[in-house]
């Protein structure tokens, strides 16, 4: 949606001259460097050190001494290296490593998607402060800002492990994606990106109008990295409708807009992508079989037609959750709707086989329902595009038409040749 660089180790040159350790003589000042977090380690190495310079008698001593010395920095190395490689969560409060005035205390925090920790507060001047902290292994992560939830139109801050930069989001191409544009005001504080153990934090400041409450986000990340700060496609994303007005540390926040987005994408493809097609196809291909192939087609296109139906359902609630603008995907779905509820009252009104309107309904039934197969299978694939679902739900709708279309060809074919052979075939005397 909104990708990351990897630092490369500097391998000095083969004529280079690389430093070697100290001699054991070391004067006692040497000591400084060691963790100022741990005292007693000072005294030790003092102790260590006097003994080696003042009794070189003693060398049991002195080796016991090292040896208990060395385990102790490496354990010590050890249970710092585990504390840094935690997640980041709210109840870590250690943020001293961050600049100011993002190392305040006074920072709201809460869980919003996977990993993501969300921190911030705002001030009387209308100054929103944020920290966003993820887990990090390469590329780049991103928060954006959305009027309706949605990647187009959208200002969002991306960073990577050495630079972080405000995008404008024209589209959904990487084309589209503006490096140093947006419409989010930055304060003259400059944004912040900390690479900390596991944890990347991106901080930055914004200039608001007003106290900010109600505000739909995009969170995403992606392993790419970026060249040029071009992003590459994200790997995930997703939108979150955030309280900003929310003090404190906070459950974290359903993720109801997003559950419902897939109920709606799965429900819509499972009735009108899918069971309403194989109805179509029991129907024109599998007369032989009569009349269980009447009762496999009714059935089937009832309950391909309540799953469509509850995907609607979830659509109008999504739209009331998110106002989203998508009028044509709206349009259509409604359209369809109305095509299938005419062709479900049409099965009640169905007359017998010897009326004379039999004919003019099974013409009427047939092209109806073919247009509600054809619209629905364009509808989803708008759905999938306004609604930005990724590449998985494209391959997967993508595998299902290619099913579904080369099994109409074939028993279409079978059908056409079977009609050509009876033609053909001679009389018989």
């Amino acid at each position: 949606m909104f990708s990351g660089y990897h630092h490369h180790r500097h391998r000095p040159p083969p004529d280079a001259i690389i430093p070697h350790p100290p001699p054991h003589n070391l004067p006692l000042q040497a000591t400084a460097h060691l963790p100022p977090s741990f005292p007693f380690f000072h005294v030790f190495a003092e102790l260590f050190l006097h003994l080696h310079l003042q009794s070189p008698q003693s060398q049991t001593a002195i080796q016991m001494l090292r040896g208990a010395y060395l385990s102790l920095l490496l354990a010590w190395g050890a249970m710092s290296m585990t504390v840094h490689s935690q997640v980041d969560s709210c109840s870590s409060s250690f943020l001293s490593f961050l600049p100011l005035p993002f190392n305040a205390s006074q920072l709201n925090c809460r869980p919003v998607w996977r990993n993501f920790i969300l921190r911030y507060s705002q001030n009387r001047d209308n100054t929103l402060s944020i920290i966003l902290s993820a887990v990090y292994t390469s590329g780049w992560v991103g928060i954006g800002f959305s009027s309706d939830g949605m990647m187009t139109g959208a200002s969002a801050m991306v960073a990577n492990i050495l630079d972080t930069r405000q995008f404008y989001l024209r589209g959904q191409t990487s084309s589209e994606v503006m490096v140093d544009e947006g419409q989010l005001l930055e304060t003259g504080v400059a944004p912040a990106v900390i690479l900390y153990g596991n944890n990347i934090y991106l901080a930055f400041q914004l200039n608001v109008s007003a106290p900010m409450a109600q505000q739909l986000l995009l969170f995403a990340l992606s392993t790419a990295t970026p060249v040029e700060f071009y992003l590459m496609e994200h790997d995930d994303k997703a939108s979150v409708s955030f309280d900003f007005s929310v003090a404190g540390t906070v459950a974290e926040p359903s993720s109801y807009p997003n559950q419902l987005k897939r109920n709606h994408g799965a429900l819509g493809i499972l009735g009108w992508g899918v069971l309403l097609p194989v109805g179509a196809v029991v129907a024109r291909y599998c007369r032989l079989w009569d009349p269980m192939w009447y009762y496999l087609h009714v059935i089937i296109q009832f309950v391909g037609f309540l799953a469509g139906f509850a995907g609607v359902v979830a659509g109008i609630a999504l739209h009331r959750r998110l106002h989203s603008d998508v009028a044509l995907h709206r349009g259509l779905g409604i359209f369809i709707l109305v095509l299938g509820i005419l062709q479900v009252t049409a099965f009640f009104l169905r007359p017998g086989k010897g009326s004379k309107i039999r004919k003019h309904w099974n013409w009427y039934h047939h092209w109806v329902g073919s247009l509600v197969v054809f619209l629905a299978a364009i509808n989803i694939a708008l759905g999938i595009q306004v609604g930005e679902a990724g590449n998985s739900w494209k391959i997967g709708y993508g595998i299902i038409l290619a099913i579904i279309s080369i099994a109409v060809a074939l028993l279409e074919s079978m059908r056409w040749w079977s009609r050509l052979s009876e033609k053909t075939e001679p009389p018989a005397f």
